[in-house]
């Protein structure tokens, strides 16, 4: 592999690092507007995938502390914040996934169905286009510094656009045919995708050595 001079490097950790800020202020907006939409229109696939963003820009703090700490000095161990940041993000992936699941067999039995899923369709995609270009460039700056913790950070990302398609798919066939039961047949997709992202942050990795 070819060696990085030190200029790279540092220039290589700040597009780490400006990507995981990027990622904490987009979720943060992008969980604020599908959570009220979501409720607004007694979507609940659209409200779970809000609540998941604010989670993901939780687990973006962490992130971001654990890149400014490789960088200086990639052989250290976690800090306690990282560690508190991403067990409670973990976590609250668990629940959210046990709620998801609950509140979506209790939709089906009740045979719930949201007012209009439109914003779903237009939330969705334009989360898809926006992960794409996150994941591009994390995958990118992870492969040069062969950094394990930053690709761990990317994979996070691709399962972000994973949830998108569920969402996608979701508002876009009841919207167009109204089938009933999709909008809980995608929370149920979320909430496997929620589990996993909170398996995932048990699992990146301490150090990049």
């Amino acid at each position: 592999m070819e060696t990085l001079s030190s200029e790279n490097t540092n220039r290589l950790y700040r597009l780490a690092f400006r990507l995981a800020v990027f990622t904490i202020i987009y979720n943060i907006i992008e969980g604020l507007i599908a959570a009220w939409v979501g409720y607004e229109d007694e979507s609940l696939t659209l409200f779970g995938f809000g609540l998941d963003s604010f989670i993901e820009a939780l687990s973006g703090l962490g992130i971001a502390h654990m890149i400014l700490r490789i960088r200086k000095n990639p052989d250290t161990d976690r800090t306690a914040f990282e560690r508190t940041a991403l067990r409670i993000t973990g976590f609250a992936f668990y629940i959210l996934a046990a709620g998801l699941v609950l509140t979506g067999i209790y939709n089906l039995y009740t045979g719930h169905k949201p007012q209009t899923t439109f914003w779903g369709v237009i939330i969705s995609l334009i989360s898809i286009v926006v992960m794409l270009l996150l994941l591009y460039g994390k995958v990118k700056a992870g492969k040069q510094l062969n950094s394990t913790a930053i690709l761990a950070d990317a994979e996070c990302t691709r399962v972000c656009i994973y949830m998108s398609l569920v969402l996608l798919a979701a508002s876009g066939i009841y919207e167009l045919t109204g089938l009933p039961y999709i909008d809980s047949i995608g929370t149920l997709g979320l909430a496997y995708f929620s589990f996993r992202e909170g398996k995932e942050c048990f699992e990146i990795p301490h150090t990049d050595s």
